[in-house]
């Protein structure tokens, strides 16, 4: 009898415990994230926002019109990052990887750069866009270079990220107005980000999580090898090229919305790994539901550490993400893919 097919496995009591815990952190940080402020508001106001609306009551338009649109963005960039850092992971097979490594981040931001130089881009609708341009233009460079080898992927993306960093600061410091515009997307905070139309980058996030789940079947035999995965019919070439486009997706859209937030796609995947116990699907699935439990965490400790102002979210996910990885690494290891 297989794994699957007995439920009271291990592994499978370990995926149903971590689901389960996942699940409730999730709703206890997305509670805080309502209530928790400049403006405290207690829990049974942000409940009777949503069940008796009075549209005089501050605390109810705080709760409605602010912090529920940053509480879905935040969802939403972290699951994004997450589930990024997971593939990156499995198709590298490096669980230390991390989508930036792609040039993902280092892309968006020379994007933002380039078009506030050219251009006088400021708003942030153009520079969402021109930061979604950029990680998809360093992505295909790098996978143009390092193509079916991951060890080649890994150092074309250091190489390129290095060289789009140093060209960018070289334009920031000969024009001093585009480093202020620069300055405020580069931070990677969530604070002000909810006010800007956010259909089109959540949608993408969502039509690209739903590329994730059609690929699980296609990944998971290809973590048994390439040549067990061609046997089993799996189409590895195509398989790795789609995992690029969706991952870079993923990654561009989270970062060309709310900046470059580090570690969540690095820290995420690698916690929840003994949790789904080999399985990708399972690892997904975590990685959709831990990622928004680190960014919502970060998210409210930036608002409440400064008495006088907020923390970029940028600043907690790498206070956190720095010692937690620190500790996995040497509690565990790294973990076999």
């Amino acid at each position: 009898m297989t794994e699957a097919a007995r439920p009271s496995s291990p592994a499978s009591r370990r995926r149903v415990l971590g689901l389960v815990g996942a699940t409730t952190a999730l709703v206890v940080v997305a509670a805080l994230s309502l209530a928790v402020g400049a403006r405290q508001v207690p829990l049974a106001e942000v409940v009777r926002a949503f069940t008796d609306f009075v549209p005089t009551s501050d605390d109810h338009v705080v709760v409605r019109e602010l912090r529920l649109p940053r509480l879905w963005l935040a969802c939403a960039v972290g699951a994004a990052l997450a589930v990024s850092g997971a593939l990156v992971q499995t198709l590298t097979r490096n669980p230390l990887a991390e989508p930036g490594i792609l040039g993902v981040t280092a892309g968006a931001s020379f994007a933002i750069v380039v078009a506030t130089a050219a251009w006088g881009v400021d708003s942030q609708v153009s520079q969402l866009l021109a930061a979604g341009i950029g990680a998809v233009v360093a992505t295909v460079a790098v996978y143009a270079v390092g193509r079916d080898n991951p060890l080649r992927l890994l150092l074309a993306g250091v190489a390129l990220s290095a060289v789009l960093a140093g060209l960018g600061l070289g334009v920031r410091l000969m024009m001093p107005d585009v480093f202020d515009n620069y300055r405020f997307w580069s931070v990677g905070s969530l604070a002000g980000r909810e006010q800007v139309a956010l259909g089109l980058p959540l949608s993408v996030i969502v039509v690209a999580l739903v590329a994730v789940v059609l690929l699980v079947p296609s990944l998971s035999a290809m973590a048994l090898g390439e040549h067990v995965a061609t046997t089993l019919g799996a189409r590895v070439r195509t398989t790795r090229v789609l995992t690029v486009v969706v991952l870079t997706v993923l990654a561009a859209a989270a970062t060309a919305v709310a900046g470059p937030i580090g570690f969540v796609g690095l820290i995420v995947p690698h916690l929840v790994r003994r949790l789904a116990s080999g399985s990708i699907g399972w690892l997904m699935v975590l990685c959709v539901l831990g990622g928004p439990v680190l960014v919502l965490t970060a998210d409210v400790l930036a608002r409440v550490l400064l008495p006088t102002g907020e923390v970029p979210v940028a600043v907690v996910t790498a206070f956190l993400g720095g010692p937690v990885l620190i500790w996995v690494v040497r509690r565990y290891g790294t973990v076999g893919l």
